[in-house]
């Protein structure tokens, strides 16, 4: 069974929760929902973002990405992302010192502030 699937099974569990339940609340049949659980078929973006929100979990977490079930992980080289900090976009010149940041990080393991 892939990840995806154990993780839905899971939490469905974890919420007492049953497949009945679970395709009600995001509007579907319960056979299709079943489905996911049994790993026959996949989620599209949408129902997956569904099943996020239902849980409060990321779908990095629920795909099995990484196992934080509240960070959603971006790599910064082939994600394009705008970056917000006060409400204001961080800018370019800004965004590069970050970068900077997080590959002397990633290259030593060791956090660097200056």
């Amino acid at each position: 069974m892939s990840a995806f699937s154990n993780r839905l099974i899971a939490l469905r569990e974890e919420n007492n929760l049953s497949k009945t339940a679970v395709a009600k609340k995001l509007g579907l049949s319960v056979q299709r929902y079943a489905n996911w659980e049994y790993g026959t078929r996949e989620p599209d973006l949408e129902n997956l973002a569904a099943i996020a929100k239902l849980y409060g979990v990321s779908t990095d977490y629920l795909t099995g990405q990484n196992d934080d079930r509240d960070k959603q992980s971006v790599d910064l080289e082939k994600d394009p992302v705008v970056l917000s900090y006060g409400g204001r976009p961080v800018s370019d010149a800004d965004m590069d010192v970050i970068k900077a940041i997080l590959e002397r990080h990633k290259n030593d393991g060791d956090p660097h502030y200056e």
